[in-house]
């Protein structure tokens, strides 16, 4: 059980405080009104572990995990509607 709480029907954001790619988009997604859970990999250290396995060992941020289980490393906010409105 992780400590951090995803919500299965939204996508998962991986992020840190000081990315500035995870601002962009960030921004750009609440501007879109597109919702989704946002989890610190500083904060909570398991959730840069599934960051690292998708990234080939790298923790790269903003990484998304959808309710499929497929990622996306630093996408658009067009790559990321365009994922969830497959999903629907």
């Amino acid at each position: 059980m992780s400590s951090f709480d995803a919500q299965p029907d939204l996508p998962t954001m991986f992020t840190t405080t000081w990315c500035g790619y995870c601002a962009r988009l960030k921004s750009q997604l609440k501007r879109a009104g597109v919702e989704y859970t946002e989890v610190d990999i500083e904060a909570h250290p398991e959730a840069a572990d599934i960051v690292a396995a998708v990234n080939g060992g790298n923790q790269t941020v903003p990484t998304l995990l959808f309710s499929d289980g497929s990622a996306m490393t630093n996408p658009s906010a067009s790559q990321v509607g365009a994922k969830l409105a497959e999903l629907r």
